[in-house]
């Protein structure tokens, strides 16, 4: 996959997702996530794939009151330098999804977090967190909903194709491409999940305000350096014309951005 549709960042645009994306769109969903793999007490070992800056694992190293266990793989260093000085007792580990560098049966819990959209193999690496889960254990995997029920994000990549063009407005369009149930079941079969099932889930996604929203998408994602500052300036001077539905008396900016969880369970050793 191009480098700009898998989400490859640098690490300035890394450090933009972390201070912004991560309290707009992604930290809401943790708790969610870690009870789909009901993540607790008696969990010794979690990992997050495609973690990112690391929210997730962060996230279950505060619920478990320890680092110990908790592993943390992406491919993108520029998010790794990021979670590693945020994090440093998290084991953060460069790799592919469809690659684990994990032995097999090592995790309680395997999570991904918005992360499957952007896998070069979905079903190869469903398998492969499958795989390094320890019998009993649970898959929680997180997607967005379809572009249309996130409506900011369909009116903004409007937007960006019309002022930047096709290929930064695709980008933002990727992460919405396993919106269709029916293909996340596909996928589930494919993989041999067993026990799982999707549920649908409302989210919210929260910015200051359209410019910090407009300027966040744009130089914290893998299409920053397909826009310019002059375009960047153009697209927030409309945004603030033509979006103003999204804006709240105080400026701030809200809408809807559900996702849906697959969750599955590791079938016990017979």
């Amino acid at each position: 996959m191009d480098e700009t549709l898998a989400g490859q960042v640098s690490r300035d645009a890394a450090e933009t997702y972390e201070r912004s994306f991560v309290p707009a769109l992604f930290r809401q969903w943790t708790g969610t996530m870690l009870d789909a793999a009901r993540v607790g007490p008696d969990t010794t070992g979690v990992l997050d794939v495609a973690c990112g800056t690391g929210v997730l694992a962060r996230a279950a190293a505060a619920r478990l009151g320890t680092s110990s266990g908790i592993a943390g793989v992406d491919p993108n260093e520029g998010m790794l330098a990021v979670a590693r000085r945020l994090a440093p007792g998290i084991a953060w580990h460069a790799g592919r999804a469809e690659a684990l560098p994990s032995e097999d049966a090592s995790f309680d819990a395997v999570l991904c977090q918005f992360g499957l959209m952007f896998f070069e193999d979905r079903v190869g690496g469903l398998r492969q967190m499958m795989r390094v889960l320890r019998p009993g254990g649970r898959l929680a995997v997180a997607v967005w909903a379809t572009l249309e029920n996130s409506p900011g994000f369909a009116e903004l990549a409007r937007l960006v194709e019309r002022h930047c063009g096709t290929r930064p407005a695709e980008a933002l369009r990727v992460p919405f491409a396993l919106g269709d149930t029916g293909e996340l079941a596909s996928l589930a079969r494919r993989a041999g999940l067993v026990d799982w099932r999707i549920e649908t889930l409302a989210g919210v996604a929260r910015f200051a305000s359209i410019a910090d929203w407009i300027r966040t998408e744009v130089r914290g994602w893998s299409y920053s350096e397909l826009v310019d500052d002059e375009r960047l300036a153009t697209l927030v001077d409309e945004a603030q014309r033509t979006m103003v539905r999204f804006v709240a008396a105080d400026g701030s900016v809200a809408f809807d951005a559900p996702a849906h969880v697959v969750s599955a369970t590791r079938p016990r050793d017979r």
